[in-house]
């Protein structure tokens, strides 16, 4: 029997909490006696109660009965009595509609806070007590690396059974998909599975454990039904699935994407609270894993669940565990996507995720060098190129139409060359010089013609591109122009530079050039 703390009783506890923790903050102040200052404040006191209660019930605190353990339950929990914490102090400072003791006000957040926490740790470990999920959807993802994998107790008698490429499949396999995700996502899945082919696999799991039981290199196609915002090591989980897939075989899952979370959660809450609400958010899942200081404590909150994650870092994640993306589409505030295996996994010992990154790039000789700068895209984006081109083509000076893998913060970095600054540490390195040809990823290097290839490896690549002295519009553009300032730059370097420099300088200064 499922059994769950009912909502009104958890509304009524939390109720008598608040109240325990302002009787609590009272009762310890110094040189105050209890009752009369309940006495001489009633209207605030009741204000600060109500106040509780109200924004408690908009962001739905009292409906925690599906968080799981502390990492879930404290950030949520915080995050909500912040708020309650800034809407009253706003009250008492900004328009003086309270006049309460901050000693009062602060020892109720705190108390309250650290009551609330256990009291739904007791509840969770109550309600959970008696719970046994026999649901067959659930059988078949959560505990099983398979549809029709048996119990846990029965492991040993399926390894004998399970041969390379026989993979078991339960005849009710599209049901309990749809059961799953819904209908409209899962005629989407079902339509590329062949629920005939004993070599095609449906996960609903979270972890590498039940991929890592499936056989090696033999599987089709290998769908997981849970969304990847609730793995906690992404790339390591795709690359396990590329490990299980034969080449040209498909993967299949989906991700809420961090627009789509965005909407979701400014929908969830009335206006002015959801803006809070998310700015919080904000700060903790998408902030706060980016710095080293921060990292540790996110991922001790969150245990990597419920991560926000943008379609870029996805979509460059796949890429650099050896997918090709062939379609995405969105259905029910789900991005679902089908990768293809076109190779085995990237290794990349230097991963860039933080403000700063490094980015691998074609230097003089054709040697690979890196090249700093402040982060403008989403993590994995570099890995997006033959996507993004693919997809979306170039525009005019040579950059990709509507390319989704820049943030917002990062077209403003672009347009004032912010992001370009820590180039400054490869001109001192000796890598790069002030006037000279773009430094190219390989990707892009790979475009252009083979002549032009052989020229730009003979010199250094510069901070100042021939680019914003020509102003071409085309990748042919683009090309005459090195090609231009390569041979004259071999026959007179610091005249040609020169040159180059102020004529650059002009544009930019005074026409406003700029790379589109």
């Amino acid at each position: 029997m499922k059994t769950r703390t009912a909502p009104n009783i958890r509304f009524f506890f939390n109720i008598l909490l608040i109240i325990i923790s302002v009787w609590f903050s009272i009762l310890i102040k110094p040189n105050t006696l209890p009752f009369q200052y309940i006495e001489s404040h009633p209207i605030t006191l009741a204000g600060i109660i109500i106040t509780w209660i109200f924004i408690s019930l908009i962001f739905r605190k009292y409906k925690l009965g599906t968080r799981r353990d502390l990492r879930n339950i404290f950030p949520t929990i915080l995050r909500i009595n912040i708020i309650i914490g800034g809407v009253a102090a706003l009250w008492m400072y900004g328009f003086r509609l309270l006049a309460l003791s901050r000693f009062v006000l602060f020892g109720t957040l705190i108390t309250a806070t650290i009551l609330e926490v256990i009291f739904y740790l007791i509840a969770r470990q109550i309600s959970h007590s008696h719970f046994i999920d026999d649901s067959p959807v659930r059988n078949i993802g959560a505990e099983h690396p398979k549809t029709a994998m048996a119990s846990s107790t029965d492991s040993q008698q399926v390894k004998k059974q399970l041969q390379p490429g026989k993979i078991l499949i339960s005849p009710h396999i599209r049901d309990y998909i749809i059961q799953e995700i819904g209908e409209t996502a899962g005629n989407y899945v079902v339509d590329y599975i062949n629920l005939d082919s004993e070599s095609c696999s449906v996960l609903s799991t979270t972890t590498r454990f039940n991929v890592l039981s499936l056989p090696d290199k033999c599987l089709t196609c290998i769908t997981n039904l849970k969304r990847i915002n609730d793995v906690r090591y992404i790339n390591k989980f795709f690359s396990s699935i590329n490990q299980k897939l034969e080449i040209d075989g498909l993967f299949i899952s989906c991700v809420e994407t961090k627009n789509q979370r965005k909407k979701r959660l400014l929908a969830k809450f009335p206006p002015v609270f959801n803006m809070v609400y998310y700015t919080f958010d904000y700060l903790l899942k998408r902030v706060a894993p980016k710095f080293n200081l921060t990292k540790q404590l996110y991922f001790f909150l969150t245990r990597g669940q419920n991560r926000v994650i943008s379609k870029a870092e996805t979509l460059g994640r796949l890429y650099s565990c050896g997918f090709d993306v062939e379609e995405t589409r969105e259905i029910n505030g789900m991005l679902y996507f089908v990768a293809r295996k076109i190779r085995r996994p990237y290794f990349d010992p230097t991963p860039t995720y933080g403000p700063l990154i490094k980015l691998k790039r074609v230097g003089k000789n054709g040697t690979e060098f890196f090249v700093y700068k402040f982060r403008t895209m989403h993590p994995f984006s570099e890995y997006l190129q033959p996507y993004v081109y693919k997809h979306y083509q170039l525009k005019k000076g040579g950059k990709f139409q509507n390319d989704f893998r820049i943030t917002t913060l990062g077209k403003f970095m672009r347009k004032f060359w912010i992001d370009e600054l820590p180039m400054i540490i490869n001109l001192l390195k000796g890598d790069m010089k002030i006037v000279g040809v773009r430094p190219l990823s390989n990707h892009y290097f790979d475009l252009y013609d083979d002549d032009l290839k052989e020229l730009r490896i003979q010199v250094k690549p510069g901070l100042v591109p021939p680019f914003y002295a020509d102003m071409p519009k085309t990748l042919d553009e683009i090309q005459e122009s090195e090609r231009k300032y390569i041979l004259a730059y071999q026959k007179r370097p610091l005249l040609t530079d020169w040159r180059y420099f102020w004529r650059a300088f002009i544009n930019i200064v005074f026409k406003h050039a700029r790379s589109e």
